[in-house]
């Protein structure tokens, strides 16, 4: 099983960037995903989720309307395009596959806003 998360860097406030998360080794298109982040000195949110099919999806209240989470099941890809990015947003990405009671973490793409 790999979950290998990309498109993370330094952005200015108000950039934008789009995180990718490519998945093996397990049933992508059957499994629930989210990004969670981790920023400095905090512990690890959940930033979106996403249904398995796609149809259903949230984001947390500090992001809404900012950042969208979104997949390709034939890619076995999920992104999460990040707008109008704040400093306070610098954290590691992290994407999270959910397939019935077993869960699998990617190792993290750094993200900093900073001017």
């Amino acid at each position: 099983v790999q979950l290998v998360e990309s498109g993370g860097g330094l952005v200015q406030p108000g950039g934008s960037l789009r995180l990718s998360c490519v998945a093996s080794g397990f049933t992508f298109s059957s499994s629930d995903m989210s990004w969670y982040r981790q920023g400095p000195g905090k512990g690890r949110e959940l930033v979106a989720f996403i249904s398995y099919r796609g149809g259903s999806t949230t984001v947390v209240d500090s992001v809404k309307d900012r950042f969208a989470i979104s997949r390709d099941n034939a890619k076995n890809t999920v992104y999460l395009q990040m707008n109008s990015l704040k400093p306070e947003d610098t954290a590691v990405y992290y994407c999270r596959g959910e397939l019935g009671f077993l869960g699998y973490w990617g190792q993290g793409t750094q993200v900093t806003v900073s001017s």
